[in-house]
């Protein structure tokens, strides 16, 4: 009975390699002359998004503007900060001089510095969370803009796709008839100073 199982399994193995072997046998062949000759005019495009976000000018005011925003927003945040930790300073000279004249009148005056420091802290919060909120806006604006650009580019369906390149990202090697950056580049441009 051993013996039946042997040879039945040799048969198996031998009939498993055979079929194993002719179905790679075809598939290590050269590409044939039209699947090259397809491969070389592939309909493929990419936009490299760094030289299109650091000269689209549209951008570029967008940048602008969020810079401006979180620059006023950090004079705001120091100046208050600078009067509180004054006015605090202040409050630590008196207390060490016994100015006071009760110590009810030092406590008042230490609970409404730290209220002042707790209104600090969230008027931090919500200056952060205005411009979070404003620069995801202008970023899904920018990103919409850019896709109804891409798809009017795109209108004639040239392009089977058209892939975007972040400082080498997605896209390793390209050769340069695929970018598209300075076509999609100056038409956007043109559009935003309309």
């Amino acid at each position: 009975m051993n013996k039946i199982q042997i040879v039945i399994n040799v048969i198996l193995v031998a009939a498993v390699a055979t079929l194993f072997g002719l179905h790679f046998a075809g598939k290590c062949e050269k590409p044939t002359a039209e699947v090259a000759a397809s491969s070389e005019n592939m309909p493929v495009a990419y936009v490299n998004m760094d030289s299109l976000l650091l000269n689209y000018t549209f951008a570029q005011d967008v940048n602008e503007k969020m810079m401006k925003k979180q620059e006023d927003a950090r004079l705001k945040l120091n100046t208050k900060a600078r009067t509180l930790q004054n006015e605090m300073a202040d409050f630590q000279r008196k207390l060490e001089n016994n100015a006071f004249l009760s110590r009810e009148r030092a406590e008042k005056e230490q609970q409404r510095l730290i209220k002042k420091q707790q209104e600090l802290q969230e008027l931090e919060a919500k200056l952060t969370e205005e411009i979070m909120a404003e620069t995801q806006k202008l970023n899904a604006q920018l990103a919409d803009t850019l896709n109804s650009y891409i798809k009017e580019f795109n209108a004639d369906g040239r392009y089977h796709m058209i892939l975007t390149n972040t400082a080498q990202d997605n896209i390793i090697i390209a050769a340069e008839q695929y970018d598209v950056t300075n076509q999609v580049l100056e038409a956007l441009n043109n559009r935003y100073k309309k």
